[in-house]
């Protein structure tokens, strides 16, 4: 008998049968709509939670810090190993590393009209800024040789305070009135010079700092309300920063700059911290003991987001364990459904047997019954899965992501190709071992007794 054959009595058989055919399909759609979308919000849960963590800061990301060594008195020893370009190349040659990025920080005033600002410059490396995600709305993001310019992330402008009122944007609630791309911005570098010029002591008389004026690259997208890794900072391109630092304070110590214990500069700058971008989450824990060991401090949020991780394959799992209790109702619907087929059908498998077929077409043609079953009720069952996922996220994502801060406005309910294709394929299988059994007893039927059966 051909295969086509056998696809062509087992549909028309079903479709004489069409009550108890729809009932048997309609337990399996909704096994497999259950699981689907059980295992859905598991999925969604679990990409809603990472693109939160990501849009505060790289997985990926090591943060290396300058390690310190206490004396048994409590205080610092005075040998600290500085983070400096020999440092920088070691850890580029580290396997599993992406890309290095060191950082330098300073401390500034910015000003424009009544409005002034203290804040942090950090300066990066062009090729490194162009590797981390920054995404202007406005400008560009700092490109080498083109001089010392800034880019602002969106949350910069709330910090600047009216300086003759003292108000900020958190007591008014209104933004300062200040164009950071357009406005002029003068920028305060020597901040020690500028406190004590505006808050001297008694019978020092201080000259007011020399201003300076950076142009604006580019800002960072988002308003006020976005919240995300680069929305509080000041960026710049680190060549520029380092000779524009040399420039303005010569020979004089740089604030925040380590000096001798003389105090005098060191003749080379060194580093805030260093962030080492590792290939993969899988690599981050292994590069963080790494460094550690080298004498440094370096953390990262690696090791919680696996924590995060595991919590969410526990909470998938669980959800997919209570929608396979539904497809193993579905599974036992179709077993009694093919158990009372061959009852019915006990005559004609008789005929079958008399006339010469193969044991295993008979065998075959109630398992392709019951593959029909899975699969239509699969196909039906993904089809309610995508509409009441669209309906859940209609629903309750608006309230996850303005409520709990999860996500980026695409839902809680995921269901990615490759869950389709596996529920398709899981309720087909489930429906032919549902029909495996049934189809062996139709098998077995003694040809004779089969004949005689009324």
């Amino acid at each position: 008998m051909r295969f086509s054959d056998l696809l062509r009595m087992s549909l028309n058989s079903l479709m004489k049968r069409k009550v108890r055919t729809v009932l048997t399909v309609l337990g399996v759609v909704i096994g497999t709509a259950s699981i689907v979308v059980m295992i859905s919000l598991g999925l969604g849960l679990s990409k809603a939670t990472m693109e939160s963590l990501e849009s505060y800061g790289s997985i990926t990301a090591i943060t290396v810090q300058e390690s310190y060594n206490y004396s048994s008195e409590g205080t610092k020893d005075s040998e600290v190993k500085r983070l400096d370009d020999e440092l920088v190349e070691e850890l580029a040659q580290l396997p599993h590393v992406t890309f290095v990025a060191p950082q330098l920080r300073t401390n500034v005033m910015l000003k424009s009209g009544a409005y002034e600002a203290n804040e942090s410059i950090t300066g990066i490396p062009a090729d490194a800024i162009e590797q981390m995600g920054f995404a202007p709305a406005q400008g560009t993001v700092p490109k080498a040789g083109e001089g010392l310019q800034f880019y602002y992330g969106n949350q910069v402008l709330t910090d600047f305070y009216n300086s003759k009122t003292q108000a900020y944007y958190w007591d008014t609630g209104e933004l300062p009135d200040v164009d950071l791309m357009n406005d002029t911005i003068f920028v305060i570098f020597d901040t020690d010079a500028y406190w004590q010029w505006k808050y001297p002591s008694e019978g020092n008389v201080v000259s007011p700092p020399k201003k300076h004026v950076v142009p604006t690259c580019g800002i960072q997208e988002g308003d006020e309300n976005t919240w995300g890794e680069y929305s509080y900072g000041i960026y710049c391109d680190l060549d520029a920063l380092k000779t524009e630092l040399k420039r303005i304070f010569k020979n004089k110590a740089i604030p925040g700059q380590p000096t001798t214990k003389t105090g005098k500069p060191y003749k080379q700058l060194f580093y805030s911290s260093i962030v080492v971008n590792a290939e993969s989450l899988d690599y981050v824990e292994e590069l963080t003991a790494t460094i550690n060991g080298m004498g440094y401090q370096a953390y990262s949020n690696g090791e919680w987001v696996k924590q995060e991780q595991q919590t969410m394959g526990y909470i998938q799992a669980v959800l997919g364990g209570i929608g396979a209790v539904s497809l193993l109702v579905a599974a036992i619907g179709i077993a009694n459904t093919m158990m009372m087929s061959i009852y019915e059908r006990t005559k004609e498998i008789g005929v079958m047997k008399v006339l010469g077929c193969d044991l295993r077409n008979i065998r075959s043609m109630f398992m392709m019954e019951a593959a029909y079953i899975g699969f239509i009720g699969g196909v039906v069952g993904l089809i309610l899965s995508f509409t009441l996922s669209f309906l859940i996220n209609r629903v309750a994502g608006g309230v996850m992501e303005s409520e709990m801060g999860l996500g980026s406005g695409s839902g809680i309910s995921y269901i990615p190709i490759w869950l389709v294709l596996l529920a398709m394929g899981f309720s087909t299988l489930v429906g032919m071992i549902a029909g495996f059994f049934p189809a062996r007893r139709a098998m077995k039927l003694s040809p004779l007794a089969a004949i005689r059966n009324e």
